[in-house]
C-alpha cells in the first residue's frame, strides 16, 4: 500500500474520468489500491509483470526513434540555411522561419496534444502525428519556394508537437517502478543527443549530398525512417483498453492556452530578426491570456469538468512543480549554448558546420551515456542525482568558458573536449532523472497533459535561452572589437548562471525529500529508505492505473474486474 499521505492526496483528486459522472468515493479508490503482492516480480526478470505489456520495451524503442527524429529537426536544419537561402533566392528573415516556425508550432501543440492523447488514446495520436510528420517532411523536401517550405515546416512542427507528449505518456502507461526510471533514462538520452548531434548530422548529410538541392535530403531522410517506424508502431504500441469512452476536450482552454503560448513564443523565436524589439507588446498580451487560461482551468475543475491542464498537478502532486521549474531554467542555458558554439566556431574561427558540430561531440557523448546510467540510479538516489549532475554542468561549462577565453584559437577544439565531456556527463544526470521525478506521482490518466506541459515549459526556457545567449554574444562582440573568445565566454556565463539557478531549485527539492524521509539510507543503513520508497512508489503507480479503471466502472455501475 502507498503511504497514507499519498493515498489521501490521490483520493482528493478528481481524476479525469471518461464521463461527467460523480467521482468515486474514497472507499472505492482505497479498494482499488490493494493489488495482490505477487503481481510485481522484479523489473529485470524476463517475464512481463502481470498487467504490463510484454512488448513494452520494443514499443519504447519505436517511440524513441520517432522522438529522436522530431527533436533532431529542431537543430539539424540550421546548418543548411545558407545553401537553402541560395537555392530558393529568399531573404534571411524568410529563411529564419524555416527554423523558428517549426519551434513555434512544436511548442504550441504539446499540451493540447497531450490532453488529446489522454482522452482519445495515445496510440491513435502517435500514429496520426507520425503520418503527418512524414508527409510534411516530404513536402518540405520537395518545396519549390521558400513560402511553401515555411508552410510545410509549420505543419511539420504541429505534427512533432503531437508526437512528443505521447512519448512520455506511453512510458508512464507501460512501465512501473524501477523500469520506469530506466525507460526515462533512455528518453533523456534521446533528448540530449538529438539536440547536440543535429549540427553534426546536418553537416554529414550536406557533405554527402553536395551541390544544388542537397539541403532537401535533410527533410527526405525522415521519410523512410518514419514509414518503418509507423509499421512497427502499429504492431507494438498497445491499443486503448476496450470499453473505455472518450474524454471531453475543453475547447475554450485549448484556445486560451494556444493564443497565450503563441504571443509569448513569437517574439522569442523571431529574436534573430529583431522580434524582441518589434514584437515586445506580445509579452503582456500573452501573460494576460495565460493567466486567463489558469483561471479558466480552475473554474473547469470546480465544475467537475476535464481541463486541458489540471492546476492541481502543480499544487497537489509531489515533485511536479519543482521538476517543471528546474527543467525550464536548465533548458534556458542548455538550448542556448549550441547556437553560441556555432557562432563562435563558424563565424569566429572560420570552421565548417561539420567541424563545429564535431567540436561539441564530447558533450553529446557524455550526456547520452550518463542519461542511460542515470535511468538505473534515479529510484535509488532521487533528486540527489540531479543535484550532482547540475554541479557537473556548472563546473564543465565554467571550465569551457575559461578555456575558450584563454587558450589560442588553434587548439580550442581539443582544449575544451574534457570540460565539455564533464558538462555532458552532468547534463545526462539532469534531464532524464528530472523527467522521472517530475512525473512519477502524476496519475497515469493525466500523463499526456502533464508531460506536454513539462515539455512546453522547457520550450519556453529554450526559446528564451536561444534568444538571450546569441544576443549577449553579439553585444560583447561589438563592445570588445570583435573578440570572439570573450563573447563566447560571456554567453556561456549565462548558461552557467541558469544551471546554478536550476541547482538551487534541485537542492531545495532534495532537502524537502530528505525531510519527508524519501532520501536513500535514512535511518536505516544505505539504500534502506530508498528501497522502501521505491516499493511505495511502484504500488502508488499501480494504484493510479487500477483506481482510474475502478472509478470508471463504478461510475457506470459495472462490477470490478476479477483480480
Amino acid at each position: 500500500m502507498p503511504p497514507s499521505g499519498v493515498v489521501g492526496r490521490r483520493a482528493g483528486w478528481a481524476v479525469p474520468a471518461e464521463t461527467q459522472h460523480p467521482e468515486p468515493s474514497r472507499e472505492d479508490v482505497l479498494a482499488a489500491e490493494s493489488p495482490p503482492a505477487h503481481q510485481d516480480p522484479p523489473a529485470d526478470s524476463a517475464p512481463a509483470p502481470e498487467g504490463q505489456d510484454p512488448r513494452r520495451w520494443h514499443a519504447l524503442w519505436v517511440t524513441l526513434v520517432v522522438g529522436f527524429m522530431t527533436l533532431l529537426d529542431v537543430s539539424i536544419v540550421s546548418v543548411a540555411l545558407p545553401s537553402l537561402r541560395s537555392d530558393l533566392g529568399t531573404s534571411p528573415a524568410t529563411v529564419q522561419w524555416v527554423v523558428s516556425g517549426y519551434a513555434l508550432t512544436f511548442g504550441l501543440a504539446l499540451v493540447p496534444a497531450g490532453r488529446l492523447g489522454d482522452a482519445y488514446g495515445r496510440r491513435r495520436m502517435f500514429l496520426i502525428g507520425l503520418v503527418a510528420f512524414v508527409l510534411c517532411s516530404a513536402a518540405a523536401g520537395a518545396a519549390p519556394s521558400a513560402e511553401l517550405l515555411v508552410a510545410a515546416r509549420l505543419a511539420q512542427g504541429l505534427a512533432a508537437g503531437c508526437l512528443a507528449p505521447q512519448n512520455s505518456a506511453l512510458i508512464q502507461q507501460l512501465f512501473r517502478g524501477a523500469e520506469r526510471g530506466r525507460a526515462f533514462g533512455f528518453f533523456g538520452a534521446t533528448v540530449g543527443i538529438s539536440t547536440a548531434i543535429g549540427p553534426v548530422l546536418g553537416g554529414v548529410l550536406l557533405a554527402l549530398a553536395s551541390g544544388p538541392g542537397g539541403w532537401r535530403w535533410i527533410f527526405y531522410v525522415n521519410v523512410p525512417i518514419g514509414v518503418l517506424a509507423f509499421v512497427l508502431a502499429v504492431r507494438l504500441i498497445p491499443r486503448r483498453p476496450p470499453g473505455e469512452e472518450h474524454g471531453r476536450i475543453d475547447v475554450p482552454g485549448v484556445l486560451l492556452l494556444g493564443a497565450g503560448a503563441f504571443t509569448v513564443l513569437l517574439p522569442l523565436v523571431q529574436a534573430e530578426s529583431g522580434g524582441l524589439a518589434r514584437l515586445w507588446w506580445c509579452f503582456p498580451i500573452g501573460i494576460v491570456l495565460l493567466v486567463a487560461f489558469v483561471r479558466w482551468q480552475q473554474r473547469v475543475v470546480r465544475g467537475g469538468g476535464e481541463p486541458v491542464f489540471d492546476p492541481r498537478l502543480v499544487t497537489s502532486t509531489r515533485g511536479y512543480a519543482p521538476g517543471v521549474a528546474l527543467g525550464t531554467v536548465y533548458f534556458l542555458g542548455f538550448s542556448g549554448i549550441w547556437l553560441t558554439f556555432a557562432l563562435f566556431f563558424q563565424t569566429g574561427l572560420g570552421w565548417s558546420p561539420l567541424q563545429s558540430g564535431l567540436a561539441v561531440t564530447p558533450f553529446a557523448v557524455g550526456s547520452a551515456s550518463a542519461a542511460v546510467v542515470a535511468g538505473r540510479l534515479v529510484e535509488r538516489f532521487g533528486r540527489a542525482l540531479t543535484v550532482a549532475g547540475l554541479t557537473g554542468v556548472v563546473l564543465g561549462l565554467s571550465g569551457t568558458a575559461i578555456v575558450i577565453a584563454t587558450v589560442p584559437p588553434e587548439v580550442t577544439g581539443w582544449a575544451i573536449a574534457p570540460t565539455l565531456l564533464l558538462g555532458g556527463i552532468g547534463g545526462g544526470f539532469v534531464i532524464s532523472p528530472n523527467i522521472t521525478l517530475a512525473l512519477r506521482d502524476v496519475p497515469v490518466a493525466m500523463a499526456g497533459s502533464a508531460g506536454g506541459a513539462l515539455q512546453t515549459f522547457q520550450r519556453f526556457g529554450g526559446a528564451i535561452g536561444t534568444a538571450a545567449l546569441p544576443a549577449l554574444f553579439y553585444l560583447v562582440l561589438g563592445a570588445t572589437d570583435d573578440r570572439y573568445p570573450l563573447a563566447a565566454a560571456a554567453a556561456l556565463g549565462v548558461a552557467v548562471a541558469a544551471s546554478l539557478a536550476a541547482l538551487v531549485i534541485g537542492a531545495f527539492d532534495w532537502r524537502h525529500d530528505r525531510r519527508e524521509g524519501r532520501a536513500p539510507g535514512r535511518e536505516g543503513g544505505q539504500g534502506k529508505g530508498r528501497a522502501h520508497d521505491e516499493a511505495d512508489h511502484e504500488a502508488d503507480h499501480e494504484a493510479d492505473h487500477e483506481a482510474d479503471h475502478e472509478a470508471h466502472r463504478h461510475s457506470h455501475g459495472h462490477a470490478a474486474r476479477p483480480g
